[in-house]
């Protein structure tokens, strides 16, 4: 049991993040990624080379770039400061609008600026997407529901844990966003599994995800790390559930 903890508190202490990167613990832990829609098919299909498009908490910019759209009609916006530096490494000299932001407040961009703003599992302001998105354009987001993870912070915590984002609710975000002058276009919710097969990628995966997992460390929950592996002993993993939702709103031309 003592080295088990040891091997514990050693991926609690090199627990960190490039961009939005998992490899470390790719084949110790298993998530649901079809929620019944796709995320990047669903950019592309409004998407059109001659559209500018903003992508909000980019990350490292590794979607961005994916979509294959043309750099001068691409902005992106990150507000954690080790990815910031690394879109400044690899966004800016490809020409890409690259510039630091806290997406929850201001946007540093022009009045219907976008054609096209995106955001996948990062913070938004509707008003202030409303505000640089041209009139008819659109907003696509995937996000991370409230209840998101949750079996597993009351197993690693405590049930009395709060939900660190209590309105992450496709219901809830769509009424903001109708409220604030869009029109739903798509909407859909979902839940998956999370499943983990040795309870040191699960004390890497707390320590990264910290929102979820407050003041998460080996010592302070060990009773809880000692429960997770007494059901991997029993199970051969311990699994939770994942939340998510998809919305694609467009802006109302004469509204607000």
């Amino acid at each position: 049991m003592q080295k088990l903890i040891e091997n514990w508190k050693n991926e609690e202490e090199i627990a960190h993040i490039h961009g939005w990167d998992f490899s470390h613990i790719n084949d110790r832990y298993r998530e649901t990624t079809d929620f019944g829609w796709d995320y990047k098919a669903t950019v592309l299909r409004y998407l059109s080379p001659e559209k500018r498009l903003l992508d909000l908490d980019t990350g490292g910019g590794e979607f961005l770039l994916s979509l294959g759209h043309p750099n001068t009609n691409l902005a992106a916006t990150e507000g954690f400061p080790p990815n910031v530096e690394l879109c400044k490494e690899t966004l800016l000299p490809l020409g890409i609008d690259f510039k630091e932001a806290d997406c929850k407040k201001y946007l540093p961009f022009d009045d219907e600026s976008f054609d096209i703003v995106i955001n996948r599992h990062g913070d938004f302001n509707e008003k202030e997407i409303f505000r640089v998105l041209k009139k008819g354009g659109i907003f696509i987001t995937q996000q991370v529901g409230a209840a998101n993870d949750r079996a597993l912070v009351d197993l690693l915590l405590s049930k009395e844990t709060p939900l660190p984002f209590p309105e992450q609710y496709l219901s809830v975000v769509s009424e903001k966003f109708k409220n604030c002058g869009f029109e739903i276009v798509e909407g859909k919710e979902a839940f998956g599994n999370i499943t983990f097969y040795d309870v040191g990628a699960l004390v890497w995966f707390a320590r990264i995800i910290e929102w979820e997992f407050p003041n998460f460390s080996v010592d302070t929950c060990l009773d809880g790390l000692l429960s997770a592996q007494k059901i991997i002993e029993e199970k051969g993993f311990v699994e939770g559930r994942t939340h998510r939702f998809l919305l694609v709103a467009r802006k109302v031309e004469n509204k607000l």
